[in-house]
């Protein structure tokens, strides 16, 4: 069962993914690219002309909630991680408009086929095990005519910061 941040019920289901370590330093690390780095107006733009229903993927700690346009009348946020979906529990409440925060993953979405206005994914196929099947699922869950707005990032530039990614990857990111 989703937990839903409009009136009515407050439920969180089962975990689907649990990596602690991981959870705490995306945690930290994006809040502060979020008021350090400018995220939040990277956010925005993402975001802006978005209406209806949305699913966002790999919702993380929920730092796109507030950016929503009042246009968006629910998002669906699918995030596998505990204790990301317990943080994106938390910015659902505070969010303008309504938020399911769901437990699932990428390549097999919980939810009906055409049944998204939009779909939101940032940040996420660098976590995810098979990106093709995961954007297949986006196809999948969309209607006809709906839009995909993707935020992402590729290996950093020189040795020492591909070595440093390499080195992340193995041990810190799912």
């Amino acid at each position: 069962m989703p937990f839903r941040s409009a009136a009515g019920s407050a439920k969180l289901s089962h975990d689907a993914v649990h990596h602690p370590l991981f959870a705490r330093y995306y945690a930290r690390i994006s809040v502060m690219a979020e008021t350090r780095m400018g995220m939040g107006g990277v956010r925005d733009r993402l975001l802006t002309g978005l209406s209806g229903r949305v699913i966002e993927i790999g919702a993380g700690n929920g730092l796109n909630f507030a950016h929503y346009p009042s246009a968006v009348s629910e998002v669906v946020a699918i995030e596998p991680e505990r204790l990301l979906r317990q943080l994106a529990v938390e910015a659902a409440l505070r969010s303008a408009v309504p938020v399911d925060v769901v437990p699932g993953a990428a390549e097999a979405l919980p939810v009906k086929s055409e049944a998204f206005d939009g779909a939101v994914i940032s940040l996420v196929l660098c976590s995810v095990r098979d990106a093709p099947r995961a954007l297949g699922e986006l196809r999948r869950v969309r209607r006809p005519g709906g839009t995909v707005r993707f935020f992402e990032h590729g290996k950093g530039g020189g040795r020492v910061m591909a070595s440093a990614q390499r080195g992340v990857d193995r041990t810190v990111w799912p």
